[in-house]
């Protein structure tokens, strides 16, 4: 009697190459910053029956899930921690990608929405750290937003349309909130079925079609899928009890503390801001790493060798150019944490 398939069986083509299942050759960050963003959406959810996005309420509605809601400190845990960990995995997934050559003809495009999710996940997290209002976030929305008027021309527009007017305010909180949800969340969320019916267009992750080939049932890989979301059920669940989110008072910005304290994804940034002017250090250089990503299929290595073959010759130059600025966040970090 044969199986009937499920609709994730279908959401994955019948049969798929066998070394693009391989632990040592994805170590399954793709598949596993999806499953992130699905807790998220999940648990975020959960969060919008209590979180109320006004000045006066949002810290206390946070405060009243964590304390008195059953089960809210879990819930919120687990969202916090998956936020955390999607940051990561997606560094870890576009390393992957340029380091096995996945960026290259014709998965270009499919490059580019990498990127950009890259970006999406940062402000979500940022947008979604702004929201707990407690005195923590305080230097950080700030220094943030204020980096927008420091470009010529559009800051002070692009400032409003951030913040909901000339200042931080009530109207700030319900804009944050917004961004976080309609503004970024929905988008993302396309954005990642884009991305992922682009693998299956081009011809999937990176690996060229094996002669003869190679290919496993969709069914072996789902089980595989299956047991590698347990896995990663069962750690937010660990971090989310023994490492519980920090939260603070109701921030007020009358009085900022005296050090400068963002989170720990824009410390680069911050360190970065010590040594000049907000415009180059907060604005020109980060749009310039930026830009740097988003031109290696098009400018840095134009050649379709060498896909599917970590560390493949034809690619030294872009996995070079990405280890330097991964190396050079990682030290900025290192910097901003120690000072």
């Amino acid at each position: 009697m044969a199986r009937r398939s499920t609709f994730f069986h279908h959401l994955h083509p019948p049969t798929i190459p066998r070394r693009e299942v391989r632990f040592r050759y994805t170590f399954g960050l793709g598949g596993l910053a999806f499953f992130l963003f699905g807790v998220l959406a999940i648990t975020g959810a959960l969060e919008m029956f209590y979180y109320v996005p006004s000045l006066e309420q949002a810290n206390a509605s946070v405060q009243m899930l964590t304390f008195l809601v059953p089960y809210g400190w879990l819930v919120r845990g687990v969202h916090y921690w998956a936020a955390q960990s999607l940051v990561v995995i997606a560094i870890l997934h576009l390393l992957r990608v340029v380091l096995t050559g996945a960026y290259k003809s014709p998965r270009r495009f499919n490059w580019l929405l990498g990127v950009s999710l890259l970006v999406l996940v940062v402000l979500l997290d940022f947008t979604g750290y702004v929201l707990r209002w407690d005195t923590a976030i305080e230097w950080a929305l700030l220094v943030g937003t204020n980096l927008l008027k420091s470009i010529p021309l559009i800051g002070e527009s692009l400032y409003g349309l951030v913040v909901g007017g000339s200042e931080v305010s009530g109207d700030t909180m319900v804009r944050f909130y917004t961004w976080h949800i309609f503004g970024l969340a929905l988008i993302a969320a396309a954005a990642i079925g884009w991305h992922i019916f682009r693998v299956r267009r081009d011809g999937g992750i990176s690996t060229p079609e094996p002669r003869p080939p190679d290919r496993i049932a969709r069914d072996d890989l789902v089980k595989r899928e299956v047991v590698a979301m347990l896995l990663a059920t069962a750690a937010l669940l660990l971090l989310a009890v023994v490492f519980r989110p920090e939260l603070g008072p109701t921030g007020n910005f009358s009085q900022l503390p005296g050090e400068a304290s963002a989170p720990w994804f824009f410390i680069w940034v911050q360190q970065l801001l010590r040594w000049g002017d907000p415009l180059p250090m907060g604005v020109l250089i980060p749009i310039g790493l930026l830009a740097i990503l988003i031109l290696i299929p098009y400018v840095i290595d134009r050649r379709s060798a060498g896909v599917g073959r970590w560390f493949n010759r034809e690619g030294r130059v872009a996995q070079l150019v990405v280890l330097v600025l991964l190396t050079a966040v990682i030290g900025l970090t290192v910097l901003g944490v120690v000072k």
